[in-house]
């Protein structure tokens, strides 16, 4: 967690708000560039992460060795580990914003005022974006490519379990873009040896418009609490599935594999399972089962924990956003205690319901309030490219400019254009 109790020292200040100015300066440029100019290096950049993913590959092995030879935990390595088909999912990505409208200069609403003045309000971008984000290099490339298609000058500043990942990818991105004939400094790294460089984007107002936390609970708390600049709170994920009373049974059970156990590192894991009382002494204990057969370590509330297996839980664990193959199951006595259990427990991420009686889906969706709630899918499609979005730059659990996953219009805000013909007031 980053302390403020000294401020930056003088050379890391100094040297990320340069980074910032130069950001700005080349912001500038950027966001007057048309649209087929910004396809066009996104295109670049897409190709050079496949035509270099061998320099790409070999400096993510050694973040790899790294993290492993000092013992990081098994999902935390997931996380950061980077393969020939992720590298591919990271161009594709970016080919796939490509492809999507520019956002920038789209008229959200416009109209003829009464005294002939025209009045648009059309969308533009931030200007300068810091991303602050943990571990997972794909997000630096997700990042640049959504900033970048959005008009904004993007300062990445990962962690340092992920510098020689981040390194060569920026290396290739910067020299992608610089090809496709805009200037470099729209996507720039930010130096992760030390704290003091986070600290110092957090206080480089003025020439940052916006900061995205991207990361564990306790990067996104110090962010939010201590930065002097704009933040926009991407959320943990307790991510719930709730087991109606009335369910096809033989769905709930694939369902709620898919979401516990199809990738477990990720905030759109499911890390609670409530199962309606209903179901004890059937369904549940083929849940249970179920997830255990698949590795996963169940911790069960008192009907639960009786059991083979489930370790009992308490309500940290009800609480926790595991990114393992852990899971906290409770049984709820109707759709209503599920409610009030998701509103006790839940970080506002993503909520399913598993039914077939179509008022508890409308009573669920109504009352849970969360930034993505399905029904009878499961947690794992609360994604920007699952969404139709391309790659995303996180999700958001607060609930002011932006909610839910953030593609492209996210990353804009709006201006005024109104046109007169000489009026006067």
């Amino acid at each position: 967690m980053v302390s403020t109790e000294t401020a930056a020292p003088a050379s890391s200040h100094d040297a990320v708000r340069a980074l910032a100015a130069s950001a700005r300066e080349a912001s500038h440029e950027l966001a007057v560039a048309t649209r087929a100019t910004k396809d066009a290096a996104l295109e670049a950049m897409a190709d050079a992460l496949a035509a270099r993913s061998a320099e790409i590959l070999a400096a993510n092995a050694e973040d790899v060795a790294r993290a492993e030879a000092g013992g990081t935990p098994a999902n935390v390595v997931d996380r950061l580990r980077l393969t020939e088909d992720r590298l591919a999912a990271m161009a594709d990505g970016m080919r796939d914003v490509a492809a999507l409208p520019d956002p920038v200069g789209e008229v959200v609403r416009g109209s003829t005022l009464a005294n002939g003045l025209e009045l648009r309000q059309v969308r533009v971008p931030f200007g300068v974006v810091g991303m602050i984000y943990e571990a997972r290099p794909n997000v630096t490339a997700d990042a640049a490519g959504i900033c970048l298609k959005s008009g904004n000058a993007v300062l990445l500043r990962g962690s340092s379990s992920a510098a020689a990942s981040n390194a060569a990818i920026v290396e290739v991105l910067r020299d992608a873009v610089a090809a496709a004939g805009l200037p470099a400094d729209v996507l720039t790294l930010v130096p992760a040896d030390s704290h003091d460089t986070v600290k110092a984007l957090m206080r480089a107002r003025g020439l940052v418009d916006v900061l995205i936390p991207r990361g564990g609970a306790g990067l996104i708390q110090s962010v939010v609490e201590e930065s002097t600049v704009p933040v926009i709170e991407t959320g943990v994920g307790n991510c719930h599935v709730y087991v109606d009373a009335i369910v096809e049974d033989e769905q709930a059970l694939a369902v709620v594999l898919n979401a516990k156990t199809h990738r477990t590192s990720v905030c759109n894991s499911a890390e609670s399972l409530l199962v309606h009382a209903d179901h004890t002494d059937d369904l549940l204990p083929r849940l249970v089962g179920a997830l255990q057969d698949a590795g996963v370590t169940v911790h069960g509330d008192p009907v639960v924990a009786r059991l083979p297996g489930v370790e009992p839980a308490t309500d940290e664990d009800h609480g926790r956003e595991y990114l393992s193959m852990d899971i906290s199951v409770a049984v709820v006595p109707d759709l209503e205690g599920a409610i009030s259990h998701i509103r006790r427990f839940s970080s506002g991420h993503t909520e399913a319901i598993l039914t077939r009686d179509q008022e508890a889906a409308r009573r669920f969706v109504a009352a849970v309030d969360s930034a993505a709630v399905l029904v009878n899918a499961s947690t794992r499609f609360t994604d920007g490219g699952e969404f139709g979005f391309g790659a995303e730059i996180g999700i958001s659990t607060q609930k002011l400019h932006a909610r839910g996953p953030m593609g492209l219009p996210e990353m804009t805000s709006t201006k005024y254009v109104v046109t007169g013909s000489g009026h006067v007031r």
